[in-house]
């Protein structure tokens, strides 16, 4: 498929620290179509199921200006420009958004939060036996409530449609992956 596409050229519509807006010009070969694609460019992102040793899932609950809506989500967030691995960035967001931390951390899987359209993927973590260390330290602008909630509870919740972010939705397919493989 790929052969049927020929990039004729690319320019940075917009760009600021979190994002940038990328407008791709190709001739589509079969068709002789000429179009243009915007590309959103994001840097890889994480997210992590933290469990207690009681296996209660540590989730966060706060507003998401996407959709003008609260969400109940599991920690996670964008890999800062300076960590080279993942599962640091992931233990990061735990520890920022929850005061919650492991030692036990395992690497669930990654996916492609929309390859149509976005350049970034999703990094999956599961952190076992999490602990409380310490409060949360929250950015200027975040607004983050913790719950605890039995893991039956969550896959419920996703089955009534409470849960609907996809990257978490995804996030507790790799857990239920993970599980049957173990």
């Amino acid at each position: 498929m790929k052969e049927h596409w020929k990039k004729l050229g690319s320019r940075m519509v917009y760009r600021n620290p979190l994002a940038g807006l990328r407008e791709d010009r190709y001739h589509f070969l079969p068709g002789d179509i000429v179009k243009d694609f915007f590309v959103l460019e994001f840097g890889d992102w994480v997210n992590i199921i933290p469990m207690t040793a009681d296996g209660r899932i540590v989730m966060v609950r706060q507003f998401r200006h996407g959709t003008d809506s609260e969400t109940l989500e599991i920690p996670g967030g964008l890999i800062d420009d300076h960590e080279r691995d993942p599962k640091t960035a992931a233990l990061r967001e735990l520890e920022e958004e929850t005061g919650y931390t492991s030692t036990d951390v395992i690497h669930l899987g990654t996916v492609e939060p929309n390859p149509a359209i976005q350049t970034n993927r999703c990094h999956t973590y599961l952190a076992r036996d999490v602990r409380l260390i310490g409060l949360q330290r929250l950015d200027p602008t975040e607004s983050i409530r913790v719950e605890l909630m039995k893991k039956a509870a969550v896959y419920e919740k996703m089955k009534r449609g409470e849960i609907t972010h996809g990257l978490v939705v995804a996030a507790f397919a790799h857990l239920m992956l993970f599980e049957y493989r173990t």
